[in-house]
């Protein structure tokens, strides 16, 4: 629940919010998560750094790390996801905010959420086809990642990345990770990539600031 100095500031936000008309935020970079789904190990260290990061209580995860399995012996396979919030360029939570909470910043197109102006409505929770925010019951707020903002802002990476053993995670400007111009260890030399794994929600939804080098039987075809 809002602190009692929060309650007029919120009061000011979702009035100011009712007089706006949405306009999608286009930054001057989008910066956006690379993950190698065959090369990753499910180790999860990723998530923990981030729970560590963002003091989380047990329960919400900002960031996931799905396991998936299938075939029929022999041709058996299995790989890993790994996700968090994908930035998105047209994020479904920003605009179902009545209080103005969620924004997207304009250097770098990272959305993040102010906790002070958030009432835990849990609005943008339900738009989000990817599960990216988590409520906190015990503050009664949504919360989710915000790409370590502050490291970001240092010239360092995100948690999750700088935990990643294997260096199968990594960030960069989506448009170089997609057309393979970004330097990252996630990505080999001969690695194809796509926006869109099976069992995800459709990218055309968010346009979701996300790639992935795919396993063979993860794969969708798709147009990056």
């Amino acid at each position: 629940m809002a602190e009692p100095k929060d309650k007029a500031k919120i009061k000011e936000a979702v009035k100011r919010k009712k007089r706006e008309v949405y306009t999608p935020v286009k930054p001057d970079m989008q910066l956006g998560f690379i993950h190698n789904n065959v090369d990753c190990i499910g180790c999860r260290a990723c998530e923990m750094a981030c729970k560590d990061k963002n003091g989380l209580p047990p329960g919400p995860r900002f960031r996931r790390v799905m396991y998936v399995e299938g075939g029929t012996y022999p041709d058996v396979y299995a790989y890993k996801v790994n996700m968090s919030c994908n930035h998105c360029a047209e994020p479904a939570c920003l605009p179902t905010c009545p209080t103005g909470a969620i924004y997207k910043r304009q250097k770098d197109g990272i959305v993040d959420i102010d906790s002070s102006l958030c009432i835990g409505c849990r609005r943008c929770e339900a738009a989000c086809p990817f599960g990216a925010p988590q409520y906190i019951p015990e503050q009664n707020i949504v919360s989710k990642c915000n790409m370590c903002v502050d490291e970001i802002d240092a010239g360092r990476k995100p948690y999750c990345v700088m935990g990643c053993m294997m260096r199968v995670l990594d960030i960069g400007p989506i448009d170089q990770l997609l057309n393979g111009t970004h330097e990252t260890k996630a990505r080999g030399p001969n690695d194809q990539v796509v926006r869109q794994v099976k069992n995800m929600a459709d990218p055309a939804l968010t346009n979701p600031s996300i790639v992935f080098v795919p396993h063979s039987k993860g794969a969708v075809k798709n147009d990056g």
